[in-house]
């Protein structure tokens, strides 16, 4: 499976050359393949979102290199805008962005600039909207008449609708109850699965991540510190907690009991997990049939 992203040596400073001078970004250097789907988590101020900021152009690195399907993406400044419709992005709270007359026109936004015919762009916003879990007579409502959780994935819809290669989500589950968030996050899993394109998700949350990432950046002081596949890096519960990271309650559980010596497997990431677990420790030890 070829790369999608590379980025090459990284850098970001905010203010150069002035007192208030500060490096977001540190000499960070990663590959993305095609299809996957990346989880990226760090504390408050870690980089995490300077960083995927990079990935589309909408901020130029300081220094370093962020490649696209092999090509730099930099190198031809007039044309960023193109990449912009390649790599979509969805910002914390995006549907404060919501300002169309009616949710179709605003899904339509962007599919729109792209310069696609009528016939087109009605099957886009119209996929879009059924990717995102809107019913299809909110199409025609006020963004503003809409709840919370669908004002969301209204906003979402809109960069779906472009039909980016890759997704970035930065904390798209922020603010929402916990129905609403399991409600999201499983119409992203959904699409990533249609779809078949690259997904990265910002989360605060380690459940969230834990829960649908192949693989996991980990960001810490603006410096990549981990990246690897999501049972790998819950393995290492203990490192990640020394950065501030508090890994899913149940992974704790199980780290525990591996501490204490008994035979558990390495990165348990749900209940279902844990549960099949001990149920199989059990049976060995001959305490269950």
């Amino acid at each position: 499976m070829s790369n999608i992203l590379e980025l090459e040596n990284i850098n970001y400073v905010y203010g150069v050359g002035t007192p208030f001078e500060k490096r977001a970004v540190d000499n960070v250097s990663v590959s993305i393949k095609k299809g996957e789907f990346v989880g990226i988590m760090g504390h408050t101020g870690s980089g995490k979102s300077t960083l995927v900021q990079m990935l589309n152009g909408l901020i130029k690195p300081t220094s370093g290199r962020v490649l696209f399907d092999g090509a730099d993406i930099w190198e031809n400044p007039k044309e960023i805008r193109k990449i912009r419709f390649k790599v979509g992005m969805v910002f914390q709270y995006p549907e404060y962005q919501l300002f169309e007359e009616t949710v179709y026109k605003d899904i339509a936004f962007g599919a729109i600039n792209m310069g696609k015919s009528s016939d087109e762009l009605d099957r886009a916003v119209r996929k879009a909207a059924e990717f995102s879990g809107l019913k299809p007579e909110l199409l025609t409502k006020s963004p503003f008449d809409l709840s919370g959780g669908e004002k969301r994935r209204a906003a979402i819809a809109g960069v779906i609708a472009m039909d980016p290669d890759v997704l970035v989500l930065d904390e798209p589950t922020a603010g929402l109850d916990p129905m609403g968030r399991d409600v999201l996050l499983s119409q992203i899993v959904q699409y990533h699965n249609k779809r078949k394109n690259t997904v990265l998700l910002v989360s605060h949350s380690m459940e969230d991540i834990a829960r649908v990432a192949d693989r996991i950046i980990v960001m810490n002081k603006s410096r990549l510190v981990m990246y690897d596949e999501t049972k790998k890096i819950f393995s290492r519960g203990s490192e990640l907690e020394k950065i501030g990271l508090r890994v899913p309650q149940i992974t704790k559980i199980m780290l525990t009991l591996k501490e204490r010596g008994y035979d558990i497997s390495d990165g348990i990431l749900t209940v279902d997990d844990a549960l099949a677990e001990i149920s199989s420790l059990l049976k060995k030890e001959g305490k269950i049939w």
